[in-house]
């Protein structure tokens, strides 16, 4: 038992020598160290499960997690082994605003991923939702897409099919001409197969062979524009069948399906609110123990131990000040009052 307690002394950054002295704090600093502890070993398990949405990799997102958790646990300990109890409340908190900040955003940070993994079976559920909505929208948007491209081939067909019903009305009109004007019914009205029916035949039939190769040259065109729309069928049938099978299940996703669920179900909101302040609390609890808590007799001796060095720092510093001030006595007037004024800013 004793050894756990010492090691949660030492995640909260404590002095153990100093802790030993004082056994009337050993469960407060105990406490904050397992907080901190915790909050690591979340943090290990909040990274590693968001590494292993997209990497489908157990090692690598377990190594990633550990690291990650690793420099939360750090971050946390340094936050609250930083702190100095002082008789100013004001100083205290003026202190603890950013040590305070940077733990809600640890704690955020932190929470979204086992968000995610604690509304797994209802972000599952949304995420089937928003893959059919994607599906649908894709679908539509390649119909679309490729019937506005065959649309666009069919006019060509329409256009070339136009053409020769064009020229067929031409050549029908030149026959019906050269025709009535052999039956006397039109044209000059005397029924014989003059000169002028021979012009006329001679025109229908100069349109009937200029007929014959539009036909046939225009099938041509035909036929190769319904290969090239029956090859646009085929390319929507194979982009429709990659459109079935969505892959949007990732990190993002899954961050875009709770927050859908969230705005759409106010019990899960509440519940998702919840789960964030409990990180939140965990994460600032330390600093806030720390802040509460009234001067002990452990930040006594922390601040006396400070102190003491900082005094024999000074000591050192002031012995080395005399020292240089007597060798300046051999030099040069002007290098004196130089060494004199830089030893005399640098007192404080």
């Amino acid at each position: 038992m004793n050894k756990i307690k010492r090691f949660f002394w030492l995640c909260s950054g404590s002095n153990l020598n100093l802790l030993d002295k004082v056994p009337t704090e050993g469960a407060k600093y105990a406490g904050i160290g397992a907080t901190i502890f915790f909050t690591g070993i979340f943090a290990t398990i909040a990274a590693a499960y968001a590494i292993f949405t997209f990497s489908d990799n157990l090692w690598i997102s377990s190594i990633i997690g550990i690291v990650w958790g690793g420099m939360i646990f750090n971050l946390d300990r340094y936050i609250v082994s930083s702190m100095r109890k002082s008789h100013s409340l004001k100083k205290e908190w003026t202190m603890a605003l950013p040590r305070i900040f940077l733990a809600l955003i640890i704690s955020l940070v932190i929470a979204r991923p086992l968000e995610l993994k604690i509304f797994e079976k209802e972000i599952k559920t949304e995420l089937d939702l928003m893959n059919t909505e994607i599906i649908n929208a894709k679908r539509d948007s390649t119909n679309n897409y490729y019937q506005g491209l065959i649309a666009a081939k069919q006019i060509e067909i329409d256009i070339l099919l136009t053409a020769v019903s064009i020229k067929q009305q031409h050549r029908n009109q030149l026959r019906s001409q050269a025709t009535a004007e052999a039956d006397g019914t039109g044209g000059t009205m005397k029924r014989n197969a003059g000169p002028i029916y021979k012009i006329k035949k001679a025109e229908a039939d100069k349109v009937e062979e200029e007929l014959a190769a539009l036909e046939s040259n225009n099938q041509t065109l035909i036929t190769g524009i319904r290969e090239q729309i029956a090859g646009l069928q085929e390319d929507k049938s194979l982009k429709l069948v990659e459109i079935e099978h969505p892959d949007y299940t990732g990190f993002a996703a899954r961050l875009e399906a709770l927050g859908r669920l969230t705005n759409k179900n106010a019990s899960l909101w509440l519940a998702n609110m919840f789960i964030i302040l409990l990180f939140i609390a965990i994460e600032t609890a330390p600093v806030l123990v720390k802040l509460i808590s009234s001067k002990g007799p452990y930040d006594y001796m922390l601040e006396t131990e400070e102190y003491t060095h900082e005094m024999d720092w000074l000591a050192k510093k002031a012995k080395l000040n005399t020292k240089t001030r007597k060798s300046a006595k051999t030099y040069t007037a002007q290098e004196s009052e130089y060494i004199d004024q830089y030893l005399t800013s640098n007192l404080h």
